[in-house]
């Protein structure tokens, strides 16, 4: 696996030919509302599409003027030449009308800043109108209530706040719901280099999956970042995920409305409907998306991606100019789980030639003495961590500013051991605030990522050593369903009843999960032969319609040791419950875990994985897939479990027979793939798992309404 970054080959005519290609790379555009009133949105729609060289011919509207600025204003769209897109920067009184012209002039896109609510408005409410209108005219539309986009790899921005005009073209795209997120990256950090970004807003005809499928095809794009609210294409959106890994190209999410709170305020700010966290972090872990929690570690991690090279084999070095800093790394690796490269003998003998007296060649290492000769010496100790096999990448952590003769020489230093190895480097700042000066964007462009504080870069390092491995790993596929199973059930399922406890087992039996040996009763003495033909110790539980807890109205009996035992059993639950009942045989002792799944609106079928038993509530240990998964992945999700360390030899106690575990969650993986439509949930607790196997002792199974 290369360590240099391979940009996706030039594809112009697919690029031309893509529906998105009148909004996001037009020839020719108008701004709708021009104004030469400085700071307005009229003005500040000019200014942004005539900073740097705008290869797009410019049409200005707006019946109040005839001129501005040297440049002719025309009344209306209807008056004015031909254009591919259309900036309306008009308010929502104004806006469906502005729509209405563009739609009578050709005009194929559009990009709507205003939200589009109306105080008194009437049904269909107006974005619902503009939608409905756009999509019949197959006009593609970059909003409303968004902040526009910068194609800067064709060399427009549209905006109606002016962008700095610092901002340069580069290597990463980012698409967000977030008009803050959009400005506050992309006009703050003179780091970045930007491909394209999109403030996607309301998404009234095109989503971020459609945006997705465009970037894919940008020969400058290496990594891309989605700050996303909802997803309004799921299949659109998946399929991108799916070209974006058989791309190799890096897809950086911050999913926000995970919880119930932030939730109802995406429903209120943006009309986006939140959905269940569980199936995007499921859906990201599928298709290898570097999921983060802070706005700290999405900027980072763009800013990491997008440098020209990727992690090698190994764990990370860094290197120092304080031992207190270097003890707070070491802290900080620990609790975020990353792992420092053992240097090998040879790489700490080169060490020790160059460090001063005191100083031990070790990694992390702490690199400054005397300072003498510290530019030569230092780019010597960084080459020599970053060159040893075990290393994947080397980190200088050190603040930078400008006018510092001290951030220089770190920047010459980094910039000579750059050029000694294939391997990437990377400067992160100690403190999250540094790291936008003029030496941090040098190092920058020289292929240097500089990140901002060592805490959400190590965050960074760790999502981005899980992306590597996950590069390389080997996926088994899921296991095959016999045919005629959906079928089968099919018809039961339908019936719309939960499935009771009987029916629920033989149906995971069907799908190859083994399950205990079982008769339903409904007298004493049909019991009593059950339990002979079974074996004791048996189990009694209710059977009785209706009752889907069976252990929450005492209707569960277990350890029954003989005859006298379970007819006693039996008639205090028929007297309470009715006469209905399982005789089941007694599972052997061993580790319960829970079995799960869920169907999600959006992705499908949700697999879980999780401790079972009474545990199920009190422990929050539970892992998510989109089913269908193969043995690989489910290995890799119990891995993931804190229970996992239940499975082995613990004081004593045999260890599970792991592969009938990972054997039995694949393939209730492919039952829950090969029913999904027909399934709302089901719940598999407990899974038992010990030394000869595993065996799903209970089922609930509740039909999908349809």
């Amino acid at each position: 696996m290369s360590n240099i970054v391979r940009l996706p080959v030039a594809n112009e005519a697919a690029l031309q030919a893509h529906r998105l290609a009148p909004l996001l790379a037009p020839k020719r555009v108008a701004l709708v509302g021009v104004s030469p009133k400085e700071g307005s949105v009229g003005n500040g729609m000019i200014v942004a599409a005539t900073l740097g060289e705008t290869p797009v011919e410019l049409t200005l509207i707006n019946p109040n003027y005839q001129e501005i600025a040297g440049r002719k204003v025309y009344p209306s769209l209807r008056d004015a030449p031909p254009v591919d897109m259309a900036v309306l920067g008009v308010s929502n009184e104004r806006l469906e009308a502005a729509l209405d012209d563009a739609i009578a002039a050709g005009v194929k896109a559009a990009t709507i800043f205003a939200s589009g609510y109306l105080d008194t408005d009437r049904e269909p409410k107006l974005t619902a109108r503009i939608a409905a209108k756009a999509r019949e005219a197959g006009l593609q539309i970059c909003g409303g209530n968004c902040m526009g986009f910068y194609n800067l790899a064709h060399g427009l921005r549209v905006c109606g706040f002016p962008p700095p005009p610092w901002m340069r073209k580069g290597g990463a795209v980012l698409l967000t719901h977030s008009g803050s997120v959009y400005s506050g990256i992309c006009h703050n950090d003179k780091r970045m280099g930007w491909a394209l970004a999109v403030s996607a807003g309301q998404e009234l005809t095109t989503t971020v999956a459609d945006y997705l499928d465009y970037a894919l095809l940008m020969p400058e794009t290496r990594c891309i970042g989605l700050f996303l609210e909802t997803v309004r294409d799921p299949a659109g959106f998946v399929a991108g995920l799916e070209k974006a890994r058989a791309f190799d190209i890096p897809v950086i999410a911050l999913k926000v409305g995970k919880t119930a709170a932030s939730a109802a305020k995406a429903v209120s700010h943006s009309g986006a409907v939140a959905g269940n966290h569980a199936a995007y972090a499921a859906l990201f872990d599928r298709h290898n998306v570097i999921e983060v929690d802070t706005l700290d570690d999405f900027a980072n991690a763009l800013r990491f991606y997008s440098g020209p090279r990727r992690l090698a084999a190994g764990d990370i070095a860094t290197m120092h100019d304080s031992g207190g800093l270097l003890e707070l790394t070491i802290d900080l690796a620990e609790r975020r789980g990353v792992s420092f490269a053992a240097i090998s003998d040879a790489t700490k003998a080169k060490l020790a030639q160059r460090l001063d007296a005191g100083l031990e060649p070790s990694n992390p290492l702490d690199a400054w003495g005397t300072g003498k000769d510290y530019e030569a010496a230092m780019a010597d100790m960084m080459t020599a961590l970053v060159d040893d096999p075990a290393t994947a990448c080397g980190i200088f952590c050190v603040e930078t500013r400008d006018g510092y003769y001290l951030s220089d020489g770190y920047a010459a230093l980094m910039e000579a051991a750059f050029a000694r190895t294939n391997k990437p480097l990377l400067l992160a700042t100690n403190l999250g605030s540094n790291g936008s000066d003029g030496v941090a964007q040098r190092l920058t462009e020289h292929g240097i990522p500089v990140l901002s504080g060592v805490d959400s870069a190590l965050s960074v390092l760790k999502h981005a050593l899980r992306h590597r491995d996950r590069r390389a790993a080997r996926e088994l596929a899921a296991p095959e369903v016999p045919e005629g199973l959906r079928a089968k059930w099919a018809a039961r399922l339908q019936q719309g009843a939960a499935l009771d406890e009987d029916a629920g087992l033989a149906l995971l039996a069907d799908y190859g999960i083994p399950v205990p040996q079982r008769r339903i009763v409904g007298t004493e003495d049909q019991a009593v032969a059950a339990a002979a033909q079974i074996g004791y110790p048996v189990a009694l539980k209710t059977a009785m319609p209706g009752i889907l807890h069976k252990s929450d109205v005492g209707g569960v009996k277990l350890t029954l040791a003989d005859e006298s035992t379970l007819r006693a059993a039996y008639r205090d639950m028929a007297e309470r419950l009715g006469p209905r009942a399982l005789v089941t045989e007694m599972v052997g002792k061993g580790v319960e875990l829970a079995l799960g799944g869920l169907h999600d609106a959006q992705f499908g079928m949700l697999l879980m994985i999780g401790a079972g038993g009474v545990l199920i509530e009190m422990m929050e240990d539970r892992a998510f897939a989109l089913a269908p998964i193969g043995e690989d992945e489910a290995a890799r999700k119990l891995d993931g479990l804190k229970l996992r360390k239940l499975l082995d030899c613990v004081r004593g106690q045999p260890a599970v027979h792991l592969p009938s575990v990972v054997a039995t969650i694949a393939r209730f993986s492919a039952l829950l793939a090969d029913l999904d439509g027909l399934i709302a949930e089901i719940d598999v607790n407990p899974l038992i798992a010990g030394p000869k196997g595993c065996v799903a002792v209970d089922a609930l199974i509740v039909p999908r309404k349809v």
